[in-house]
């Protein structure tokens, strides 16, 4: 499909403040992370500036008569870490209001091993973590504001390139990490991965957009390994979003405007309840009018909304609810006209596919975090998630000459419900967790989820189907028959079932003799759909050299649920297993300055129980998978304390598979040898800030092909065929792309603007990411990536 090609923007927005007086306010919380308790005392300084001010014994601080601008706030208490928040944009007449937590320094290392890198020096977190900020999300060259696309930057961590923001990490797949928002599990976090495109089955290279809409994401934490027990039903990586709150003391108002659509947000008081603040966003995004510019209406029409609200109420001095509802609806649509409007089927990345895909997605959830002692905590979250797909695929069969060419003349048969897929899946979960700390180096966390999952799903092919892409293992009646029947029979799948899942959990956290740090844990799960019970144990830890340096570790096993839709897909009394990985990380790590780091850590997975698919076409699935991946990571990066931000990265990976089909070990998906990534910002001057990223990958592997033609031994039936001879024995080309941006702010009366320039793969480098064969044609064409432009508007008030 052409949504590759959406997925790029080429933006000049304008950002605009509008207020009455030449002066703000900042005004906010300071609490411990440990134990959510006020930190009194605390010192809030403005970085390079004479304001500061100590926190009362609420934690309360207020900073006023800050003049216009944007600031850095530096927040520093004895036996804390020293936190800097960047990008703190004071505006005329309001009031900045945020909340900050400090982290107990419990080794006592000193100031210049904790400034800088605010949330990576968690005691108990001590691998492979990296945190992001609400403005470095927003301000990441070539992001869009896209949260995963941010992440991409990172060590370890890949994608597949152009069209796709999901990512993958250390050698497994897209669908394999956890993630939480506001406490919440989140599965299904990207727009237009059409479930069932890819020849009835889901893509493995996830979806195009993220349904978090930009700025609405507050914090980021992402560990690409050896996560603590608190954390499961995934075993790849684990990414914790904090999702905005509202302002409490006075209204803020943004509003963006471009080819594609828009985005509008508030920030503020409820309005009914003054302890009670509003956090609400909406985009759409539809595009019809940019397929126009550039010249891609044989596309089909893709759009997506995310619509978000969150509201934050401060019940007591102990008690704080917070509610979160998403709505993210999805609909991509292609028709035979679509078809006629290209030229040459070779070079239509939607080839002759016609259908309708239409996907609505919705969280909700309920968290009451209450303070139950001096030094501890209880978290009781309430949620509810539904996730409905209805899909109608089909195909056409336009003429063509021998170039390829489309012959537009008379129209073209085609049928756009050959394959109809309903996957309905609703969750209600519970989860509870507690954590004390019992003194300064042992905090104690422990929880428990329980949840039910409702699965309405059933897929129908329409008649029977031919499958022009085989494997050289697949049987065949007549071996000289280089193409597949699918027969409804082999296709069609109905269930609706429901399960309880039930999970139990304990994270330690210790530190010992000053300078040795040990988090065990361990992990229960049973899971409904397969009745299988699991105990998975996890440590990790760190081991300090001094004040600058420390040795870190991680162990354990973690394991993954099948997919709903693998598991509604399978006949009666099969069952899948849950999947296993078993992870081992060893690292280093050092901090030169109080602003730049050096982290280099080696890894190592084995994997079983994975879900693989015997049959080509086909839905049965078995546990038999087995697999292995190592590799070794290494950045150094640079904070932005002074005038410029830089981060290197490098990244080894290795990722083997084995279906035990007798066709022996190959190449996974993801299995990308060599990943280098540059990303570099300098501020100028205080009106103009330069960034840019570089990205580099060896190219993914691909299946290795021969070509059968005229398969039906019929000239007026002209077909051709694709038999694959090593799964994923070629690679495409190597991805290569560079993204640049440029800030500029100025001040006009009383009014302030910021202009923004990103520039999208600045090189046009077309840059393959998978490779999709065409039975009329016998050749095989490309997704991925090229730049185009489009202008936008954006205005905050």
């Amino acid at each position: 499909m052409h949504l590759e090609k959406l997925s790029l923007v080429f933006l000049l927005f304008i950002y605009m403040e509008v207020s009455a007086q030449e002066k703000g306010i900042i005004k906010g919380k300071i609490i411990e992370q440990s134990t959510k308790q006020p930190v009194a005392g605390a010192t809030v300084a403005i970085k390079d500036n004479p304001f500061s001010v100590s926190a009362d014994s609420s934690g309360v601080f207020i900073l006023t008569n800050i003049p216009v601008g944007v600031y850095t706030l530096v927040i520093t208490n004895i036996g804390f870490q020293q936190k800097v928040l960047n990008d703190i944009n004071v505006v005329k007449d309001k009031t900045y209001y945020l909340e900050a937590e400090l982290l107990q320094d419990a080794r006592q290392l000193g100031a210049v091993s904790v400034r800088a890198f605010k949330g990576e020096n968690n005691p108990s977190i001590p691998v492979s973590a990296y945190s992001f900020s609400r403005e470095e999300i927003f301000k990441n060259p070539g992001a869009q504001g896209d949260i995963f696309r941010a992440i991409g930057i990172l060590p370890g961590v890949v994608s597949s390139g152009g069209q796709y923001s999901a990512i993958a990490v250390r050698g497994q797949g897209t669908t394999d990490n956890v993630y939480m928002a506001d406490d919440i599990p989140v599965f299904q976090v990207s727009h237009l991965e059409v479930e069932g495109f890819n020849s009835g089955f889901n893509d493995p290279n996830g979806g195009r957009f993220s349904i978090f809409a930009p700025r609405v994401i507050d914090n980021a934490v992402f560990q690409g390994g050896g996560f603590g027990a608190q954390y499961g039903r995934k075993n790849s990586s684990y990414l914790g979003l904090g999702i905005k709150e509202g302002n409490r003391t006075n209204a803020f108002y943004s509003g963006q405007f471009d080819l594609i659509g828009f985005t509008l947000i508030y920030d503020g008081p409820s309005g009914f309840d003054k302890k009670t603040s509003v956090f609400a966003s909406a985009r759409y995004q539809d595009f019809r009018y940019l397929e126009k510019m550039i010249g891609l209406t044989s596309a089909g029409l893709p759009s997506y909304g995310d619509y978000l609200i969150k509201t934050s109420t401060e019940i007591n001095a102990k008690n704080k609810l917070t509610f979160i509802a998403m709505f993210n609806p999805e609909e991509y649509t292609r028709t035979a006209a679509d078809v006629l409007k290209s030229d040459n089927l070779n070079d239509d990345n939607n080839s002759s596919f016609v259908g309708k895909s239409k996907v609505n997605k919705a969280v909700m959830g309920l968290n009451l975090r209450t303070l139950t002692g001096r030094n501890s905590y209880w978290k009781n979250i309430l949620y509810y998630r539904m996730l409905d797909v209805n899909n109608n695929l089909g195909n056409s069969t336009p003429q063509i000459d021998n170039s390829g060419n489309i012959i537009k003349s008379g129209g073209i048969p085609y049928e756009t419900d050959l394959r109809h897929i309903k996957n309905k899946q609703f969750e209600t979960g519970y989860r509870s967790i507690f954590s004390t700390k019992i003194n300064r180096g042992f905090t104690a966390t422990g929880g428990i989820d329980v949840a039910r999952v409702d699965i309405d799903y059933a897929r129908n092919l329409k008649h029977t189907d031919t499958l022009y892409t085989l494997n050289a293992k697949d049987y065949r009646p007549n071996p000289s028959v280089y193409y597949l029947i699918l027969d409804p029979s082999d296709f069609n799948a109905a269930v609706k079932n429901f399960a309880y899942n039930v999970s139990g959990y304990v994270d330690l956290s210790l530190t010992l003799f000053n300078h040795l740090t040990l988090n065990p844990g361990v992990r229960y799960d049973y899971t409904g759909f397969t009745t299988q019970h699991t105990i998975a144990p996890r440590i990790s830890g760190s081991v300090g050299i001094d004040e600058k340096q420390s040795i870190n570790f991680s162990a354990g096993v973690y394991y993954q649920d099948p997919s709903f839709s693998d598991i509604a897909s399978q006949p009666a009394g099969h069952r899948l297993k849950n999947e296993r990985a078993y992870q081992y990380i060893l690292g280093y790590r050092i901090y030169f300055t109080p602003d730049l780091k050096f982290t280099a850590e080696g890894w190592y997975k084995k994997l079983d129980n994975l879900a693989v698919q015997p049959a080509s076409g086909r839905p049965f699935l078995t546990s038999e998978g087995t697999g292995n991946a190592h590799g070794f990571d290494v950045s150094i990066i640079k904070r932005l304390s002074q005038k410029y931000h830089c981060q290197l990265s490098y990244s080894y990976m290795k990722s083997k598979r084995d279906d035990h089909d007798g066709l022996g070990e190959y190449d996974y998906i993801f299995n990308l040898p060599h990943v280098i990534s540059v990303l570099g910002s300098y501020e100028y001057n205080k009106k103009w800030i330069f960034s840019g990223k570089f990205r580099y990958a060896t190219g993914r592997p691909t299946d290795k092909y021969i070509v059968h033609a005229n398969v039906f031994n019929d000239q007026a039936h002209l077909r051709y065929s694709q038999e694959i001879v090593s799964k994923n024995g070629e690679r495409l080309a190597d991805f290569i792309s560079l993204d640049l941006r440029a800030d500029y702010k100025f001040q006009l009366k009383k009014i302030g603007w910021t202009a923004f320039f990103d520039v999208v793969n600045v090189m046009n480098r077309f840059n393959e990411s998978s490779a999709i064969f065409q039975p009329l044609t016998g050749q095989t064409y490309f997704l991925g990536l090229a730049v185009f432009p489009t202008f936008g508007i954006r205005m905050d008030f």
